[in-house]
């Protein structure tokens, strides 16, 4: 089985995204999350997270930094 990368990046695609993130855990699928990391705050970031019960990113790639781009970068 192949694995699902859902990756977050805004606020809009957390809430639209959140339940198909719970009905792949539901599932036993394979999935992680990337977050692109471009919210510092916690009112624009974690809070999220928390509310809609999402599980930790596994990746945060820190997109607003120029080494969070360049990371990406590398990783695509």
């Amino acid at each position: 089985m192949k694995r699902i990368a859902i990756i977050l990046g805004t606020r809009p695609e957390r809430i639209k995204i959140s339940p198909v993130i719970r009905e792949c855990g539901g599932q036993g699928l394979d999935y992680f999350i990337p977050h692109t990391g471009q919210h510092y705050s916690y009112n624009m970031d974690r809070v999220f997270f928390e509310q809609l019960g999402l599980p930790e990113a596994v990746h945060n790639l820190d997109v607003e930094s120029e080494r969070g781009l360049w990371r990406f970068s590398k990783e695509i």
